[in-house]
């Protein structure tokens, strides 16, 4: 114990390096837990779109939406998000998932919109590419 406290107190810069990368890793792990920030599996997601009529979300480009979207979803893409949030109020008390290209980008709305009183909301773990991975379908198409 006595080593363990010299070396703190000799090494302090470092050990304070140390722990602030420790607690930034522990938040980046469990901020969405603490937040109550839902992450679903691609799965999870097929079974609340089939069992609970759930609106998904997608806010990538529109480009991107056209070469393979998740079917029935809407387009809202990342940049229109502020100037067209109005259009969820209507899916406000509808279980609502977003999704975006790796995950990021949804997080950080659903964040924003539990914020605002949107209550049953998630978004899909990894984005489409884990849809991708899970070899589920993607549908081509329109906006819709």
């Amino acid at each position: 114990m006595d080593n363990i406290l010299e070396f703190l107190g000799n090494n302090l810069f470092w050990a304070s390096l140390w722990f602030a990368i420790l607690i930034l890793l522990l938040w980046n792990l469990f901020s969405d837990l603490i937040m109550g920030i839902v992450q679903l599996e691609p799965m999870d997601v097929t079974r609340r779109m089939n069992n609970e009529n759930a609106v998904l979300i997608d806010l990538r480009q529109e480009s991107d939406y056209k070469s393979g979207h998740i079917i029935n979803s809407i387009n809202m893409p990342e940049n229109e998000f502020a100037n067209r949030k109005n259009e969820l109020d209507k899916y406000k008390n509808k279980p609502l998932t977003l999704y975006c290209q790796t995950g990021s980008v949804a997080t950080r709305i659903v964040r924003q919109l539990k914020s605002e009183g949107f209550e049953d909301i998630s978004c899909l773990k990894g984005g489409v590419l884990s849809w991708q991975r899970a070899n589920l379908p993607l549908s081509r198409g329109d906006k819709k």
